[in-house]
């Protein structure tokens, strides 16, 4: 038994929190009815024994009395006709002998339903019957027959006892009307006694159902819940391998058994958690330890780039150098294959020395982030188009541009680079059919800034799109285009060290469009801003490519 709530009670491990809750209430309700009921009976029965106190005795008992009036009316008028002869006096025996008669009829109405008063009446008016037939009436015979003073003593005797037993009569009567009164009575406080203790009863008994209803709600519902929450709590503090055991109402168990589930998969979540970041902490060492060796080899390819540069450039130059002085010198001992020999190792030479300062370029990508500074990108494409103005006028180049672009934080050689390569490539594959018109812009997007360059020149087939981001690769033969096949690769790699990205826009008609993104720079404030309205941004500060100035090749 846990908690109050013994396992092997199988029927009341089967209900929930809302059966009990629900059995109690109709046990409540059960009780309330049955008292009901009980205290309904009990308060008619003390109606019905009022009521007959109030409605049946105390007027038959007046009927009675008024009964036994008009009795002695009659005989007090009967007395004095026989004494004095004077018929006036026969006018009380008569009213007296209608008012007995109403009186009569007034007491069986109230007590018709009890015998005993109804035996009592009609033995009361059969001995008025008897008195008068036998004393009454011979009376008013003899002394209108004779005169006063007529009537012989014995009838006066007869007529005494006679009506000594009339009295007799009406004193049973009484009796038993008072008797019935006292019985009721008796009966009306019982009721009542009867009455009260049941109430009282009642009350104590509510008061008890209340007092189980609660400790049985405590033990069948609170406890498991007050266990269910300690443990919950246990697990909560940290203590993960404390078991939840359930108990209690069905639905107590289920969420329960819910609760140890869920802790048994934090505790395996928990473990495997632990297990991976001891194996991330061995790993982090180990790349702690990487990348100790990593920046000492990048600083050792650092130095040897440099070397490279310096010092593989220093033979090709004298490879070149000796190679032009041995054709001037003995140009008239050489035939054209020598010569032609002697040209292709001074090219050689001078392209070596273009590849080494390309890959020079190239790897020093990347490690220029604290050269990074804000400027505004229409200044470095200024720059750019100032170091190809000699190509730009040699091919006639029109370049479309906006008047003015956002600020960027990065580095501005590297901005400057990937402009002049970027321009310099739209120039240098040209339509040989066309002048080269050259359009840049820029918007805003979610990522930040969306730059394009787009041409009218050869273009980039779809299938080749991701290919020329490639270092080294070419679709063009060096004779037909020359370059080593390092600038879009370089365009690339600038880009992405900025955090953005570049693509090949493939929706174009004719030519090339060449896409990239560029982290947007913070906004500056509010009085730069307005500035910045003036010269042709919209509300995000993005540059606008509608107003646009060119550059016209001579």
């Amino acid at each position: 038994m846990r908690d109050g709530v013994s396992s092997n009670s199988a029927p009341a491990r089967r209900l929930t929190v809302r059966a009990w809750f629900v059995l109690a209430l109709l046990a409540m309700g059960v009780m309330v009815v049955a008292f009901a009921v009980v205290g309904n009976s009990l308060l008619h029965r003390t109606s019905q024994v009022s009521d007959r106190l109030v409605d049946q005795i105390a007027p038959a008992r007046i009927a009675s009395y008024q009964m036994q009036a008009a009795l002695l009316d009659q005989e007090t008028g009967i007395r004095g006709y026989a004494i004095t002869g004077d018929r006036s006096f026969l006018e009380p025996y008569e009213q007296g002998r209608r008012d007995e008669k109403a009186a009569a009829d007034e007491l069986l109405g109230y007590a018709g339903d009890h015998g005993e008063t109804g035996r009592d009446v009609a033995a009361t008016r059969a001995a008025a019957d008897a008195w008068r037939r036998q004393y009454a009436d011979a009376v008013i015979a003899t002394v209108a027959k004779d005169g006063e003073d007529s009537v012989p003593t014995g009838l006066n005797d007869q007529g005494k006892r006679d009506f000594d037993a009339l009295r007799a009569k009406w004193s049973v009567q009484d009796a038993h009307l008072s008797a019935w009164r006292t019985e009721s009575r008796k009966d009306l406080v019982h009721t009542r006694t009867v009455r009260n203790w049941v109430f009282a009863g009642m009350l104590a008994a509510f008061l008890a159902t209340g007092v189980l209803l609660a400790v049985l709600l405590q033990f069948t519902v609170g406890r498991p819940l007050n266990a269910l929450r300690r443990d919950s709590r246990r697990v909560a503090d940290g203590d993960f391998g404390h078991s939840i055991a359930p108990s209690g109402p069905a639905d107590v168990r289920d969420l329960a058994s819910d609760v140890e589930n869920m802790r048994h998969k934090i505790v395996v979540a928990l473990t495997q958690a632990e297990r991976r970041e001891e194996l991330l902490r061995s790993q982090a060492a180990e790349l702690d330890s990487q990348a100790a060796e990593l920046r000492r080899s990048n600083t050792e390819l650092e130095q040897f780039a440099y070397v490279a540069s310096h010092d593989l450039q220093e033979p090709l130059r004298k490879v070149a150098s000796f190679c032009q002085m041995l054709e001037r010198r003995y140009a008239d001992q050489l035939d054209d294959r020598a010569k032609q020999y002697i040209a292709f190792a001074v090219d050689g030479a001078k392209r070596m020395q273009v590849l080494i300062n390309d890959l020079l370029a190239f790897s020093r990508v990347g490690r220029l982030d604290d050269d990074r500074e804000r400027f505004p990108l229409d200044a470095a494409l200024g720059k750019a188009l100032d170091s190809l103005e000699t190509a730009i006028e040699e091919s006639g180049a029109r370049i479309e541009r906006p008047e003015r672009m956002p600020d960027v934080v990065a580095v501005p050689t590297l901005i400057n680079l990937l402009w002049q390569n970027l321009v310099g490539n739209a120039i240098k594959f040209r339509a040989p059919d066309r002048a080269p018109v050259i359009e840049i812009t820029c918007v805003g997007t979610d990522e930040g800034l969306e730059l394009a360059v787009t041409d009218n020149g050869i273009g980039i087939p779809p299938e080749f799109a991701d290919k020329v981001f490639v270092i080294f690769q070419r679709l063009h033969t060096r004779d037909a285009y020359g370059g080593t096949g390092i600038g879009l690769a370089l365009c690339k790699k600038i880009v992405e060290s900025h955090g953005g990205r570049i693509w090949i826009d493939g929706d174009v008609a004719e030519g090339t469009s060449i896409r990239f993104t560029l982290p947007r720079a913070p906004e500056e404030p509010a009085a730069e801003d307005a500035d910045t309205d003036e010269t042709g941004t919209d509300e995000t500060g993005d540059a606008l490519a509608s107003p646009a100035t060119s550059a016209q090749g001579a």
